[in-house]
């Protein structure tokens, strides 16, 4: 019997865990800018933001930490390290949304110039906005990595991935096993906050989303 089956049967134990989590604050997030694949660094406000997060994630006693390895998801990551001891593995794999010409531009900049796509896309069709990437490419980039790293994990483990909001919902949906079309019912996350996926019977399990938010509005690419 699997490890996770063995859970289900009654062994002690609550299984694997993964804890995806937001980075902090940027200018273009406050700017409604798509970031995308934009190199952008947190604000001081993001800084705070990760140091914050940081305390309470400390506190699950996670086992490992992988990240994005564009610097604002970097440098998120390095305030959990900092308390935790671990060292960061960086994988560019956990990047935002490639998204061409729509990166740069304001969400009114995207309304005005590409509205037809951009409603497409919240329609839940197959969009490469801007150009760029499909959610399910991202996906299909993202979500092995997370796999990989979990199942080193010991048993009943916890792993942190620090990426960005419209990585982290695809790479939810794609765990949970939902249909792309259906990707969007995952509301986006507030910077610094996260969401976690138990192991179950199963699969994966949304356990909790948007958790640790703090008072302020869902400011990403995904909104």
């Amino acid at each position: 019997m699997s490890a996770t089956g063995e859970v289900a049967a009654g062994r002690p134990g609550r299984g694997r865990r993964v804890i995806l989590w937001r980075h902090g604050q940027t200018s273009w997030n406050v700017e409604r800018r798509f970031q995308g694949s934009t190199d952008v660094p947190l604000t001081e406000a993001g800084i705070s933001q990760a140091r914050r997060a940081a305390r309470l994630l400390a506190g699950l006693k996670p086992d490992a930490i992988i990240a994005s390895d564009l610097q604002r998801a970097a440098h998120t990551a390095a305030e959990l390290a900092t308390l935790t001891g671990l060292e960061v593995m960086h994988d560019e794999a956990l990047r935002e949304t490639y998204a061409g010409v729509w990166q740069g531009l304001t969400h009114e900049e995207i309304i005005t110039r590409h509205g037809e796509e951009y409603a497409a896309w919240k329609r839940g069709e197959p969009v490469r906005r801007g150009g760029g990437e499909l959610e399910t490419e991202v996906a299909d980039r993202a979500a092995p990595v997370v796999l990989r790293h979990a199942e080193k994990l010991p048993e009943d483990g916890t792993l942190v991935v620090v990426s960005h909001g419209g990585t982290i919902r695809t790479t939810i949906g794609r765990l949970l096993g939902l249909e792309p079309k259906h990707w969007e019912s995952l509301g986006g996350l507030t910077n610094c906050c996260w969401s976690v996926l138990g192991e179950g019977a199963r699969g994966w399990r949304l356990l909790e989303h948007n958790a640790g938010t703090l008072p302020e509005p869902v400011l990403g690419d995904d909104d």
